[in-house]
């Protein structure tokens, strides 16, 4: 892109996706509000653009899905799907969900995230180097989720390698959607059938348990087509995600030695390494928008019946939010990022992921204290959903 020549962005692009900032902040800069004409899209990049429309649901809806190509394809959605709700359905639904992710639950589940990190990595000790998306990145948010959802081991990888393809796209074209397979929950309908018949401490079976409200005012429970559409969200969401964390960690501190040997050094500095690098190079890098009614930004109409793009990535590094925005530094104040959303869509399994990326990363640095990567091994993944590596080598000395 020559100077002179109108901002281009394009979700789908190869090129762009390889580095995307440089193009964040044209857009920040020169189209605060862009339209993409070959897709039909808009999107906003300002932090503060961001963080608002995110809060602001009237006017940008969930109800056609966060997911640009579900939204420009016109789908039918399955009801049951927080993702694609705005209040009040939202509302009951989340309350159903947040039973499932307590804090207390989350606390349960460090001890066995940590006893699979250390059953993944102890064998790797005095080797030359691994594969940390096969060894850890692609293996560990599978087993957390499959632990949370009570999924037998030997089943977990083929709900892995599904709920993964789902989000898979052909690099530089928009994903195919199929309206059966938004969110179906198919896969596990036998394994909700066993466990209805076999309850146990796990969010199956409190999904098949959970008594709400629904919008009629009548207490239920959820139907068995919702229990498996919940259950096709969690799983797809937990997968991709937090897996992705796993390789940004690997890169960026390996890219920032001097940072990475403190930490070694001072363990409570994890969580402050763990949010940089979510603000930094976030694993999402935009969420979709349906917008109901027409809106103004920067002297621009945004029409009602468009489809948007709130790009968290560029909010992620916005000047007016953040002092030197593309320096990693682990030390930064307030590191409050858009990551994992805003307002009524902030991220459930945030936690979750938190949890995840700071124990896998206390374990990689008890045993791997220096580490560099193997640039002509790396490997983005061909999504236009998620952002980050299918493989990252790393080099141990």
């Amino acid at each position: 892109m020559g100077t002179g020549e109108t901002v281009y962005f394009d979700p789908y692009d190869v090129d762009i996706n390889a580095d995307p900032y440089p193009t964040y902040a044209r857009m920040r800069e020169e189209a605060p509000a862009y339209h993409n004409e070959p897709y039909d899209f808009w999107a906003l990049s300002r932090f503060a653009d961001v963080e608002g429309g995110l809060r602001d649901w009237q006017n940008f809806s969930n109800t056609r899905s966060d997911i640009l190509d579900i939204i420009r394809s016109g789908v039918e959605l399955p009801s049951g799907v927080l993702l694609f709700e705005d209040p009040p359905v939202h509302t009951r639904h989340r309350g159903l969900m947040s039973r499932v992710f307590t804090p207390r639950r989350m606390a349960e589940l460090e001890d066995q995230v940590r006893a699979y990190c250390v059953r993944c990595l102890d064998p790797l000790v005095g080797s030359s180097g691994f594969d940390i998306i096969a060894e850890l990145g692609a293996m560990l948010p599978m087993r957390v989720i499959g632990m949370l959802l009570g999924i037998p081991e030997q089943d977990q990888v083929a709900v892995r390698n599904k709920t993964d393809s789902n989000l898979r796209t052909v690099p530089g074209r928009p994903m195919e959607v199929k309206e059966e397979e938004v969110a179906s929950g198919a896969m596990f309908a036998d394994y909700i059938e066993w466990r209805s018949q076999h309850p146990s401490d796990d969010l199956m079976t409190q999904l098949l348990n959970a008594e709400f409200e629904d919008e009629d005012g009548e207490t239920r429970k959820l139907t068995r087509q919702e229990v498996l559409t919940y259950t096709a969200v969690l799983a797809g969401a937990g997968n991709e995600t937090t897996g992705r964390l796993i390789g940004w960690l690997a890169k960026v501190l390996a890219e920032h030695p001097d940072q990475r040997r403190e930490v070694v050094e001072n363990r409570a500095l994890i969580p402050a390494v763990i949010d940089e690098t979510l603000r930094f190079e976030p694993t999402g890098h935009a969420t979709a928008r349906y917008v109901m009614h027409d809106v103004e930004y920067h002297g621009t109409t945004i029409p009602a019946g468009s489809a948007i793009l709130m790009i968290l990535a560029a909010a992620n590094r916005d000047h007016r939010r953040y002092a030197d925005p593309d320096r990693f530094d682990i030390h930064r104040e307030g590191t409050q990022h858009l990551t994992f959303g805003y307002g009524l869509h902030y991220c459930l399994g945030a936690n979750l992921a938190r949890l995840e990326g700071r124990v896998a990363l206390d374990e990689l640095l008890t045993r791997f204290p220096e580490w560099d990567v193997d640039h002509g091994g790396m490997k983005l993944a061909p999504t236009s959903t998620v952002r980050g590596w299918e493989r990252l080598p790393i080099v141990l000395p």
